[in-house]
């Protein structure tokens, strides 16, 4: 149970939804899927492929009033081996969606609906003290929830100055939050050893984020503060733990994410929570709540969030997981593809695009001539790509593009008809 006030949830991002009434399904003509929400959503889209050796016709079909009585919505021919991506109008009305196939085919149909994401930049005074990526007078430390009925969570501080640390020692956080120096040499060797931040975990490259999952599938995420590249590579934050069971919080480059579980698909199935400037080293989770090390030496501010030790040496921040979400939008720049050797017919990894608000896409290439670039996109993280848009640029020329505001697909990637050095770039505001 959570006890909260009845508006709070409307503050915890937008409300987002997709889902398959068909996934690569044999379809015999005339069928009928089963109906599939349509209310509820100011943004909404559909992704369909027609799989099969033949040619088809798509009719979509919507319930207006919830009754049972369906008319014709929307037709789309679908060739063989082709895919079309489908934008709803806000007006257009309708409680429930079902799709027909003229002929005997095998089908995808999937749906992504979204609000808008309203959270404003602003920072809310809960995160005051926590220090900024540029800090280089910052009180960082490690954390570990204490086991054999002990009920604390263990903290090994440090000042984190220029790149190197000076270790302040050892502090327990108790039952009633104070922030306790401890002699316990044991526990403080422990934390160190088995709890230090493992290096190489994710690759800064100068496009993106690069992560290289368990099944050697290739993912690409935006970056922030251009800082976070040192950070990330002297080890000095923190960037996977779980925090609730089976809920995984990934921190990279300054955006918090939701990860699943590697038997719920890990990476593909990735989420952003909001975007950040903070400087976390290290994060746990304590009695419900979530804790954050990171914070800034010389605040001298007030906030009942902050926990600080007597001898001012140590300090973690304290919340709970759902305040993420009032860090604001997420946000982000970089792309597949900078200034890279691109092989013909050979696609970009993919990219994430899921989830974010504003997003602007730049494409260019230096070689003479035209380069004709086809854009696909994966809706769900499932792995089955469908073709977005191809576009023709000209060497020395860049293309444009504001993706409007109902495309909704977790990743998007690239692919050049001719070997050339190109660029894609995304921002996200």
């Amino acid at each position: 149970l959570w006890f909260t006030s009845i508006d709070k949830p409307d503050s915890l991002g937008p409300v987002s939804a997709e889902g398959a009434v068909w996934f690569k399904d044999n379809v015999t003509a005339g069928e009928a899927s089963e109906p599939f929400l349509f209310a509820g959503w100011p943004r909404r889209c559909a992704w369909v492929m027609n799989g099969g050796n033949a040619g088809t016709e798509l009719v979509f079909e919507t319930d207006v009033q919830g009754n049972g009585t369906w008319n014709n919505f929307y037709k789309l021919i679908l060739p063989r081996g082709q895919g079309s991506y489908i934008e709803f109008g806000e007006d257009e009305p309708g409680e429930w969606i079902r799709v027909r196939s003229k002929s005997g085919t095998v089908v995808t149909v999937q749906f992504n609906y979204s609000a808008q994401d309203n959270r404003g930049m602003v920072l809310p005074g809960i995160f005051d003290g926590l220090a900024d990526a540029e800090n280089g007078n910052a009180v960082g430390g490690l954390l570990y929830g204490i086991g054999n009925n002990r009920r604390a969570l263990g903290m090994v501080s440090y000042y984190s100055e220029a790149g190197s640390r000076t270790m302040n020692g050892y502090y327990e956080l108790n039952d009633k939050l104070e922030l306790i120096k401890k002699d316990d040499p044991a526990t403080e060797k422990f934390i160190t050893e088995e709890f230090a931040v493992p290096a190489g975990v994710v690759s800064m490259e100068n496009s993106s984020v690069l992560v290289i999952d368990d099944r050697g599938r290739r993912w690409r995420l935006p970056k922030g503060n251009e800082a976070y590249d040192e950070l990330t590579n002297s080890a000095g934050l923190r960037i996977c733990r779980e925090v609730a069971t089976e809920r995984d919080l990934f921190n990279c480059h300054g955006t918090f994410y939701e990860l699943p579980a590697e038997n719920a698909d890990g990476y593909a199935r990735i989420r952003p929570i909001a975007s950040h400037n903070f400087q976390v080293a290290d994060y746990a989770s304590y009695r419900g709540m979530l804790i954050m090390t990171g914070t800034d030496r010389e605040y001298n501010g007030v906030n009942e969030h902050l926990i600080r030790s007597e001898d001012k040496k140590a300090a973690v921040w304290a919340g709970v997981i759902d305040d993420l979400w009032q860090l604001g939008r997420p946000t982000g720049r970089g792309g597949p593809w900078k200034d890279s050797e691109v092989r013909a017919g050979i696609p970009s990894d993919p990219y994430l695009i899921g989830f974010y608000n504003e997003k602007k896409l730049t494409l260019s290439h230096s070689s003479d001539g035209l380069v004709k670039f086809n854009i696909e996109a994966d809706p769900s993280g499932a792995g089955q790509w469908f073709k977005y848009k191809e576009v023709v640029v000209t060497g020395g020329s860049v293309f444009t593009f504001a993706f409007p505001a109902h495309f909704q697909a977790r990743w998007i990637r690239f692919t050049a008809n001719r070997d050339c050095i190109a660029s894609a770039w995304l921002v996200y505001e």
